[in-house]
This record gives C-alpha cells, sequence and structure tokens, in this order.
C-alpha cells in the first residue's frame, strides 16, 4: 500500500496527556519571513501572517507541528507581509497595515482588532488547550456578534446560541414517518469556518470531527474543538463577508468555471428503473426521455443515469461499482450517441467509490491483488485509495474509463461519507480505527477530486462532477447537492437553509433534488420546489418514485406549463448568472446568498431561511407553504420592484405579497442590471447576435458582462472578455454607459436591446450626444441603438 503525503502520519502525533493550557508567555524565539515562533509555559505557538489580513495560529504541546496537508488548503505560500512588532512588558503588538494582533503575556491569550482599535476577536483566559487528543480554542462573545457558516447544515442560519458538531455524514436512523434522516444531524458537507458579524472569519485546518459551542453553554464564550490533530486556525478580517469568503477561497481554493452548458438544466434518471424495479431499466427509456424533453420544448443540457445502470456486484451489492452495464442497457454505445444527437452537452452515471466483481469484470479482486483499494481491519478493503495517485489512475483507466469511452462525460460520486462510517444500503462501515477519524472528512474530497480531473483531462474540456459529501476545499470540484430529501413539505425549507449556508461556507456552485428525492410529490409542492430549484445556482431535476420519477408531465398540465416557463426564464438569464458565476470563481461570492451576506448590518435578516439574492440583484422569495395564496417578504433597505407588477416597495420593511401559484415572489434591487439572451433549447444552440439589458434605474450601480467560449479552459490563461456596464443616477437625469467590449476572447459583434424600467416617460433620450426617437410602453423605456459590442454605447435620458 502506497500512501502519498506526510499528513498521515502527522494527524495522529498529540500526544496522550491529562489537559493542559498554555500557561504565560515566555519568549519571542523567532521572527522567520511572515511567521513569528512565541514560547509559552506549556507550548510553542507560530503566528503567520498569510495577508495582510489573514492570520494563522497553530499552537503545539509537543513542539513539533503537523506537515502541510494539500486537500482542505492549496495555498502555503504567501508574499512577504509587511508589519511591525512591539514586544512590551505586558504584552506582544504585532501590526499590519489592515489590523493588530496583540498577545497578552499573563495569561497568554490573542485578541485581534481593527485600525481603529475596535475589538474584533479575543481569546477567553482559557485561551488553548489539550485533553488526551482534543484540542479546543476558547473567545469571548461579544454580546450583538452572530455567526453564519459551518457548512451545508439544515437546522439553523444564525448559529448564536447554538452548538453544532461537524462530521460528514447524513445522520443514523430513519426517525420520521415520512422516511427522511434527521434535519438536525444532516452534515453531507460540514465546513470548519465561520463569519461573525463583527467583520471576521475563522477557518479550523483541522479534519478531525470537530464541536462548536457558539454560546450555547455560556453567553460570554464561545468554544471550537477537534477531537485530534493540531489547534490550528486561520483568522480573517473582512470587515464585509463578501472579502472573507475571498481570503476563505483564496486559502482553500477557487470554485473553477463550470461549463456554461452546466448553468442549463440537468436532468437526473433512473432510466425506467429505481430500487425494486431495475429489471424495467432500458436505453430506450432514456433516449425517450431526452427526446420527450425536446419535443416539449423544455430547454435540457445535461443528464445522469443513476445507480440502476449497472449491476450490483457479488460483494457490495448496491453500495459499490461494478462498471458492467445491466443487461436491459442493450447498446450503451448507440445509446450516447442519440443523446448526443439530440443535443446534449453532457451525460454521465452515477458510481460509489467502492470496487466490486461484477459478471465478467473482477476489479475487486484485481484492486486488491495490486494493494489499490484501502485496507480493513478484517479483509483487504473495497474503497478505493483515492489518497494514492497510482490507485486512482487504475481506477480511471480500468474501470471509469470503460463507460467514458463508451460516451459518458461526467460521474456523480455518491456515497463518500462511508469511508469509515455506515453507508446507505448495508451495514457497510469501511476502514475502523484511530487513523480513519482524520481521513473520514478529507475522503469525500479525495473521491471528488479523482473524478473531476481525470474527466477533465480525458474529455479536453471543463471537468464537470456533481457529488454529495463534501468538506473545506469542496468547492474546488465543482458542485454538491443537498442529499436525499422526501417530496415533503417539511422538508423544503431545510433545503433552502442548505443551499443558504454552503454558500455562506465558500461553496458557490449547489443543487439539490428539486420537487425532492422520494415519495410522489404533491404537485403544489413539485410546482413550488421547482420554482426555486429553477431559480437555484445549478438546476437539478432529480427523483426516485416508481412509475413517475420527477418528470414534469407526471404532473399534471398546470405543473408542465410552469415549469416550462421557469425554465425558459433561466435560460433567459444565463448571461447574468454565468457573470455571476465569474465574480464566484474570482472572490468566492456564491450565485445564492443568504440576505446576511449583503446586508451584514440588518439584524433582521438573521434569522431569514426562505429568501435568498440570486446574484446581486433578484431577490428570490420560495413558497413553502401548503396552499399559500400570499407570503411575508422582508425588504432591506432600498428600493425593490416586484418582478411580475412593477410595484415599487421601500426597503427595511415587511411586506404580505400576493403568490398565485405560478408566481414565486421575486424582487428586483434598485439599480439593477440584468443581461439576457434569446430563448434557445440547449447552450450552443446559436451563436447570439444580440442581448437585452433590462435596467432598474432608481439606483447608481454597474455590472459587468462576462464571456468566453464556455467549454475549454482556456480562460484560465486569459481568454475571455468583458464588458462593463455603468448606470448613473441624478435628480436631472440617467446616465448609462455600455463599454466596448474588452479582452482576448473574440466573439462577433453583440447588438444591444436596452429596456428601462422607468414610472415616467422621460423628456428626451440620446445615445453618443445623438438624440433619438424611443419607444415607451407600460412604463419601460426601451432602446435599440445600432452601434455594436466593439464600440462604446452612451445613452443620456433627462427626466
Amino acid at each position: 500500500m502506497k500512501f502519498t503525503f506526510a499528513f498521515f502520519v502527522f494527524l495522529y502525533s498529540s500526544l496522550s496527556i491529562a489537559q493542559s493550557f498554555t500557561g504565560d508567555f515566555k519568549e519571542l524565539v523567532s521572527e522567520n519571513e511572515n511567521i513569528i515562533t512565541l514560547k509559552t509555559e506549556e507550548a510553542t505557538v507560530k503566528i503567520e501572517l498569510c495577508t495582510a489580513t489573514m492570520i494563522r495560529v497553530r499552537t503545539s504541546w509537543n513542539g513539533e507541528f503537523e506537515a502541510n496537508e494539500p486537500w482542505m488548503v492549496t495555498n502555503y505560500s504567501w508574499s512577504k507581509v509587511p508589519y511591525t512588532i512591539e514586544n512590551n512588558a505586558n504584552d506582544l503588538l504585532v501590526t499590519t497595515d489592515k489590523i493588530s494582533l496583540k498577545v497578552l503575556k499573563s495569561p497568554f491569550t490573542i485578541a485581534f482588532y481593527d485600525l481603529e482599535g475596535n475589538l474584533l476577536t479575543s481569546d477567553s483566559e482559557n485561551g488553548y488547550s489539550i485533553n488526551n487528543k482534543k484540542v479546543s480554542s476558547s473567545k469571548n462573545l461579544q454580546k450583538d456578534e452572530h455567526f453564519f457558516g459551518f457548512g451545508e447544515r439544515m437546522d439553523f442560519l444564525d448559529r448564536r446560541g447554538k452548538e453544532v458538531r461537524l462530521d460528514v455524514g447524513r445522520g443514523i436512523g430513519l426517525p420520521h414517518i415520512v422516511g427522511a434522516y434527521n434535519v438536525l444531524e444532516a452534515n453531507y458537507c460540514p465546513v470548519p469556518f465561520f463569519m461573525s458579524t463583527k467583520g471576521y472569519g475563522i477557518f479550523l485546518h483541522n479534519s478531525h470531527p470537530s464541536n462548536w459551542d457558539m454560546g450555547y453553554s455560556s453567553n460570554k464564550t464561545y468554544t471550537f474543538s477537534a477531537e485530534g490533530g493540531e489547534m490550528d486556525y486561520y483568522f480573517m478580517y473582512g470587515p464585509n463577508f463578501t472579502s472573507i469568503l475571498d481570503s476563505y477561497t483564496s486559502l482553500t481554493g477557487k470554485s473553477p468555471l463550470l461549463p456554461k452548458f452546466a448553468l442549463g438544466l440537468q436532468v437526473g434518471t433512473y432510466s425506467g428503473g429505481t430500487w425494486g424495479h431495475e429489471e424495467k431499466t432500458s436505453t430506450d427509456y432514456v433516449v425517450d426521455l431526452a427526446k420527450k424533453f425536446r419535443a416539449l420544448n423544455i430547454p435540457l443540457d445535461v443528464l445522469h443515469l443513476d445507480s440502476t445502470w449497472r449491476i450490483f456486484g457479488e460483494n457490495g451489492g448496491k453500495g459499490a461499482t461494478s462498471f458492467e452495464w445491466r443487461e436491459t442497457f442493450v447498446n450503451p454505445e448507440k445509446m450516447f450517441k442519440d443523446l448526443y444527437d439530440l443535443n446534449l452537452n453532457m451525460v454521465g452515471v452515477h458510481l460509489r467509490p467502492r470496487f466490486d466483481n461484477g459478471k465478467n469484470l473482477r476489479l475487486l479482486d484485481e484492486a486488491r491483488a495490486k494493494g489499490y483499494v484501502y485496507p480493513e481491519d478484517d479483509n483487504p478493503g473495497e474503497f478505493v485509495n483515492f489518497f494514492d495517485e497510482e490507485a486512482v489512475n487504475w481506477w480511471f483507466d480500468n474501470g471509469v474509463k470503460r463507460v467514458a469511452d463508451q460516451g459518458a462525460m461526467f460521474l456523480k460520486t455518491d456515497e463518500g461519507s462511508a469511508f469509515g462510517r455506515k453507508a446507505n444500503e448495508s451495514n457497510k462501515t469501511g476502514p475502523q480505527g484511530e487513523n480513519i477519524k482524520s481521513l473520514h472528512n478529507i475522503f469525500p474530497l479525495a473521491y471528488a477530486k479523482a473524478a473531476y480531473k481525470q474527466f477533465e483531462d480525458y474529455n479536453k474540456l471543463r471537468g464537470m462532477n456533481n457529488t454529495r459529501e463534501g468538506f473545506a476545499g469542496i468547492q474546488r470540484y465543482p458542485f454538491i447537492f443537498a442529499g436525499d430529501w422526501p417530496s415533503e413539505w417539511q422538508y423544503f425549507e431545510p433545503v433552502i437553509k442548505a443551499g443558504l449556508n454552503i454558500g455562506l461556507s465558500g461553496v458557490g456552485n449547489w443543487a439539490h433534488c428539486m420537487g425532492g428525492f422520494e415519495h410522489v410529490a404533491d404537485p403544489e409542492l413539485y410546482i413550488r420546489w421547482t420554482q426555486f430549484g429553477l431559480l437555484s445556482p445549478i438546476a437539478h431535476l432529480f427523483g426516485m418514485e416508481h412509475p413517475n420519477y420527477k418528470e414534469p408531465w407526471n404532473y399534471g398540465d398546470e405543473a408542465l406549463r410552469i415549469f416550462k416557463q421557469y425554465d425558459e426564464m433561466r435560460y433567459e438569464l444565463i448571461p447574468y448568472l454565468y457573470s455571476n458565476s465569474y465574480e464566484n470563481h474570482t472572490k468566492g461570492t456564491p450565485q445564492m446568498r443568504a440576505l446576511v451576506l449583503d446586508f451584514q448590518d440588518d439584524e433582521n435578516v438573521y434569522d431569514i431561511t426562505d429568501q435568498y439574492m440570486l446574484g446581486e440583484s433578484l431577490m428570490i422569495c420560495p413558497v413553502t407553504e401548503k396552499g399559500a395564496k400570499t407570503r411575508v417578504v422582508y425588504l432591506p433597505e432600498g428600493t425593490w420592484t416586484n418582478y411580475w407588477t412593477g410595484e415599487i416597495y421601500q426597503g427595511k420593511k415587511y411586506y404580505s405579497v400576493l403568490c398565485p401559484i405560478d408566481q414565486l415572489p421575486i424582487f428586483i434591487r434598485e439599480g439593477a442590471i440584468i443581461p439576457k439572451q434569446e430563448l434557445v433549447q440547449y447552450i450552443g444552440e446559436k451563436e447570439f447576435s444580440k442581448l437585452t439589458i433590462e435596467v432598474w434605474p432608481n439606483a447608481s450601480n454597474t455590472f459587468t458582462i462576462y464571456n468566453d467560449d464556455g467549454r475549454t479552459l482556456s480562460y484560465q490563461n486569459g481568454n475571455f472578455n468583458t464588458t462593463e456596464l455603468n448606470l448613473n443616477v441624478s435628480d436631472s437625469h440617467i446616465t448609462f454607459r455600455i463599454a466596448a467590449t474588452n479582452g482576448k476572447y473574440k466573439t462577433g459583434d453583440i447588438s444591444y436591446d436596452i429596456k428601462l424600467h422607468m414610472l415616467n416617460k422621460p423628456a428626451s433620450v440620446s445615445v453618443n450626444n445623438e438624440n433619438i426617437d424611443f419607444d415607451y410602453i407600460d412604463s419601460v423605456l426601451t432602446i435599440s441603438p445600432q452601434l455594436k459590442s466593439n464600440e462604446e454605447i452612451k445613452i443620456l435620458i433627462k427626466k
């Protein structure tokens, strides 16, 4: 067995000792580049200045520090940070050009301040401690401080006064009559990172299970601890949440750009036969499914075949992968060809991380003989050793490539949490033992990375992988979905909550099984959930009931009509969504934004779990109550416009608004600039020569349209272009400027239809200083200048 990094060894180096603290400060040992090493009575502390706003703090009670690991953190190389240090009688003061760090000498504690002297956070008198292998940090809790993040949680948004355990898993047992796992335990993608409304974030760089008491036990302190490993955390100053997310994703990796077509509709299928009905699967079902979407003119881009495409092997059954097709799939190569002939952009298959022996392939036996599976206590193991590059290559070349050569272009990587934990359909728990505790949480990262990178190389296209589990850094590989939640009203809002929390935890590309995963959905629930799903970061339609599944025509004519309406709305919004995806790629700002991300100082938004911003301008308000004809929304500060009626609302107020079944409440933020494209049935159907720019000119704003080839990795080498849109609003006039497109990527000229939503007809309109005639109908001013995207367009509107 080959292990490729020293992280395995060092994670368990903490001594088995009784509880120990740091004691008092003894000496400043050294300054080496950005690292300041301190000695206390009982520990060694390293303070590393990564940037002017990000500080790494590490504490060791045996003088040893762990090797840098490659799974959670991707950047350990930082430029020199200018700082000053003062060694005073009672404290040590370290100051960058953004923050200061004060080390109190007795007792040894650390406090962080902004440059105006405002306290950000400080250690409590207990500071840092170790008890057996458990390492802890305790900090003082400020009275008006609130916390957000912690990964894909379905229970709460604001964590003040709460406690939470972070350890990858879906929860144990089915406690509800509807057969779902416990939303309080669901932990598909925990992330040991939070942001405080005081303007800072903390990332615990430790993959062991961790426990967080955010003022639950005391309203004076909060504490985080890990069940092994090192006390190693990164402090990040914002003060705004978007800046903190930028720092966190600079550390753990930015989300790559997905292929543009991944923003279109993605559909999963059990190919006509789910659990207990596997004999009904067929290649014909899959092709006929795609044909029906096309016949009904419902835009579609991506399809994946879930579990029942494969033979369930002799050893692991449903929980392992044999890489052999079920006999009902007569000609998989032709099936893939037919799907691509229907202009699907990608088709993939589902798998699990364990090898199995099928009827003809003996991949489990071969992998065991070569040492490419992770050993278990009583057998050579079944889980692919995704920590070993040789094992990953063998897994792809001898397993995955068989279906890739037939036409599969990506994977849905399921059950990453089963490594060291009970799996879905069996009592299989995978490897056990003390050393597995730190590997359990990062196994989903290694698993998703293998699938993403291998297919990226194989396809010579941007990678795409759909995975269920993750941990810190999962945003790199590149999107996750919320897991298997039944089609019941009680699970609808918790799934929305999961999307809000994961976006606040550095993961911008997120999906869910719209309509719910299992059970036949109430048609009203199906409509409401798919409205939300089609306005989510990734639009993913998938469910398992037999024989209906979640196909929109199975829920009646009204459901089909509304599904198509919102799917078409999504496709028209692709330029807006893709431009926001670029912001996620460069800054870590998610598409789906909990309101606290943009309105951090408004306490009214801290507990809002059923509204969000889609990008910077669209407020989406899903309807989560059966039979609702109205719902209450909260609109933060500013002016907001009802998307459906054009009615204007003043912010920082609550409103009861109508929500007929075909109208999910949507509000447009003041100053919104939203580029739209012509409706297509799939991304790439045509080259666009025109964009429609919708503008709400009640506040000044800017928006940048991003464009590239949408498929290759050449954007990483600068092969893209941008077009800046600038809106300036004064009492007497409105100026709207479209800059000339700038960048290496070359496209044909784009013309524009510009629609400005204005309550009053303007006095005059000029384009590049020439007065023009204009249309003003139903409060919409429409301008269609003849100038193209290689020329600047400046529109002056006199009120």
